[in-house]
């Protein structure tokens, strides 16, 4: 296989490994997400025993996003919305996780909220929980999410990046290169010229000022013979039976419409003219 038809595949096999890999968890945020999770175990436990409930468990962590975390339950359980706060943050501070998140208390499976609050670096904000106004026992989910943190990013993460461009690049250059492969290449050793054109026989291609005019096959063999007795009156039956004797039917003024044809390709060079000699053929004048 030539080295310019391997570009695309190579290209998508680095781009696509490119992506799997930076879709993964850095080290770093590995051991966040591992942090968060035997925090956040540790806060449930906490308020388990503050519901007197010590035998249920808190189900496993459940990752909602990158920076969003859900604590569940086996069982219900009340909640006193003062004991959540003071919980949850000292959980938090022992993890020496940021203290800057916002916790939502919500029905099991629902999205209504029955208590939320946000921290700002350590000072709350919004509600503020009231000491005999507890949340009766239910199911309820606790979504704590971190409100200034990102997934941290390493020098792996640098390195992939580099390499999916590095696959788009190489996506590219074999577009570009498999355009360019189907685009014309001159024979520079078969061709001939007439007037201001270069014809090139076995390419069916008429080419002025790099500019190439297609031909269709009979019209390239009808030019192939007047090009081999330039300024010479060729009969008509001679050219029908050069061209359609032993390719097919000839049906009616063929020759007529494909001689109008190359008239039109030729009419840019005045120097050449294809003119019609009444009653015998054609002959192909170059001046």
């Amino acid at each position: 296989m030539k080295r310019k038809f391997i570009f695309i595949p190579a290209g998508l096999i680095i781009l696509l490994i490119s992506l799997w890999k930076l879709s993964l968890p850095t080290d770093s945020y590995r051991e966040f997400l591992e942090t968060v999770k035997v925090s956040l175990r540790d806060a449930g436990h906490q308020l388990l025993l503050a519901s007197n409930d010590s035998t249920s468990l808190v189900l496993p962590i459940q990752v909602i996003e990158p920076s969003k975390f859900r604590l569940t339950f086996q069982n219900d359980l009340a909640i006193e919305p003062d004991s959540l706060v003071s919980v949850v943050e000292r959980s938090l501070r022992k993890a020496s996780l940021p203290n800057a998140y916002r916790l939502e208390v919500l029905a099991c499976a629902t999205t209504d909220v029955f208590y939320s609050y946000e921290m700002f670096e350590g000072t709350e904000t919004g509600i503020v929980p009231c000491i005999g106004r507890n949340l009766p026992k239910n199911c309820y989910d606790i979504d704590v999410r971190f409100t200034k943190i990102q997934p941290p990013a390493s020098y792996k993460n640098i390195l992939y990046y580099i390499l999916a461009f590095l696959g788009l690049v190489l996506i590219f250059l074999g577009l570009r290169k498999r355009r360019s492969n189907t685009s014309f290449t001159f024979d520079n050793e078969n061709y001939t010229t007439i007037g201001s054109f270069l014809f090139y026989p076995n390419q069916n291609k008429l080419v002025k000022q790099a500019t190439e005019i297609s031909l269709s096959r009979k019209e390239c063999e009808l030019l192939e013979l007047f090009v081999a007795r330039p300024n010479q009156i060729i009969k008509r039956d001679e050219l029908t039976k050069a061209v359609w004797e032993d390719h097919g039917v000839f049906v009616g003024r063929s020759l007529d419409t494909y001689i109008s044809k190359l008239r039109k390709k030729l009419q840019s060079d005045a120097s050449i003219q294809l003119t019609n000699v009444h009653g015998i053929g054609y002959k192909l004048i170059i001046e």
